[in-house]
């Protein structure tokens, strides 16, 4: 799986990376085989778009929609003009999802996946949009629907066009369900916010990988307001299989098959 940023590493240290969780150095080769995953301690690392879209999808099958959209500053807001310049650069990417059209096993679908790299995977107006007509394609060609979710919530440089977005992606999801045809959500680290209060929870069925925060607020925001400390492992993917807010944990390697399993199912 390759990473759709441009690496600027020397070839040395290009060979190796270090895990953030265990500390200990593992080879790029090594890592990429284990599907991004530490084969010391199990820490998952965060895919790119291009390299999910690839793990998800059969070879050379996936067309790529709407593309060219991308945010405009229409606030104002301080410096937001040349960050969008920056990182669309860096990543070759317009905004922070990237939707379209693919295969999965014997199975044709929508997919749509959220690029954290871009501000955080925010979802602003062109995320919205997005998102949105990849559900009305969805639902006018009777496909099943896939959004692969990793967000920090709403982009606060577009103000209330971007909390727009929550009611927009919302509705569009409501006329796919009422089509009788089935959406999985997939909910990797992090996902919160925004897309956690809209698409991302709104599945037929909510899949989510090992370890993943899933919330509207983070734990640290909740323990100072609440003033109280919270369970250990709160807001994370274990904690919410627990309480009954997601309905499976799957891991990384296997999520293609489980995917292809749940479409099946569907599809009788």
């Amino acid at each position: 799986m390759k990473n759709s940023k441009q690496n600027k590493k020397t070839p040395q240290e290009n060979l190796w990376t270090k895990c953030k969780n265990c500390e200990q150095i593992i080879y790029n080769k090594e890592l990429e085989e284990n599907y991004k995953i530490c084969p010391k301690c199990g820490h998952y690392f965060r895919l790119s778009s291009a390299e999910r879209i690839s793990l998800l999808t059969e070879p050379k099958t996936f067309k790529e929609c709407n593309a060219k959209l991308s945010s405009v500053d229409v606030l104002g807001f301080p410096e937001y003009a040349n960050k969008l310049k920056a990182v669309r650069r860096e990543l070759k990417l317009n905004d922070a999802v990237v939707t379209g059209e693919g295969m999965m096993g014997a199975h044709r679908f929508v997919l749509c996946v959220l690029e954290f790299d871009f501000m955080g995977g925010s979802m602003g107006s062109v995320v919205g949009e997005k998102i949105t007509r990849a559900i009305e394609k969805a639902t006018k060609r009777k496909l099943p629907l896939v959004i692969v979710s990793a967000s920090g919530g709403a982009r606060m440089q577009e103000g209330i066009f971007s909390l727009m977005q929550l009611v927009k992606t919302s509705s569009a999801l409501a006329a796919l369900h009422s089509a009788g045809l089935p959406y999985i959500s997939v909910l990797t680290h992090p996902t919160t916010g925004g897309a956690a209060a809209s698409f991302a929870m709104l599945g037929d069925i909510n899949i989510a990988e090992p370890g993943a925060l899933i919330a509207f607020a983070g734990p640290r925001v909740i323990e100072q307001t609440i003033k109280q400390k919270l369970p250990d492992g709160f807001q994370l993917s274990e904690f919410l299989l627990q309480h009954g807010m997601i309905d499976i944990i799957v891991e990384r390697k296997k999520l293609k098959s489980a995917l292809i399993k749940f479409l099946d199912m569907f599809k009788k």
